[in-house]
């Protein structure tokens, strides 16, 4: 009977170490979408929420799961990006917009190679806006203006979640 016992007491602790380690897993994420809300109104935790529901393992990821998982995505959405803009300027007839085409080429391509070994994510994040300043200084509505603010709250997310890892 005292062997039953024991047996049904471990047994019982390590389902209750399974139940605290998933939904402590499920609260990560919640719990960083919450901080990066705070931190970024202009992200909320919504859209943080559905950034991460591009990926499966985020749901029981830990942060620095959720890190690499952010940088992934964001690499993806650079080089979704990248292939946007070749496909600009292949059909793009005004040639004084080629040029900060072919800058926002630069970038995006410098971002997907520095988010394979998720390095100087600040810099990537001011590419963004290198980018959109391209036309401003033109004085053109930015053919990117969507993608860009869309890369610029992905990188953000990585961004913020990296930054608490120190």
């Amino acid at each position: 009977m005292r062997r039953h016992c024991q047996a049904l007491s471990c047994c019982l602790v390590v389902l209750l170490f399974f139940i605290l380690v998933s939904s402590s897993s499920a609260s990560t994420l919640e719990h960083m979408c919450k901080y990066i809300a705070r931190t970024r109104k202009d992200i909320g935790y919504d859209y943080c929420i559905k950034f991460f529901q591009a990926n499966k393992t985020s749901a029981t990821a830990d942060n620095r799961g959720l890190g690499v998982i952010a940088t992934q995505i964001s690499r993806a959405v650079a080089s979704d990006t990248l292939k946007r803009i070749d496909t600009l300027l292949a059909s793009e007839k005004d040639k004084k917009i080629h040029a900060p085409l072919s800058d926002c080429r630069v970038l995006y391509s410098a971002a997907v190679n520095l988010l394979k070994v998720a390095a100087n994510l600040n810099a990537v994040v001011l590419d963004t806006y290198t980018c959109e300043n391209g036309f401003r200084v033109l004085g053109v509505t930015s053919p990117l203006a969507a993608e860009d603010a869309r890369f610029l709250k992905d990188c953000s997310i990585a961004l913020i979640i990296t930054s608490t890892f120190w």
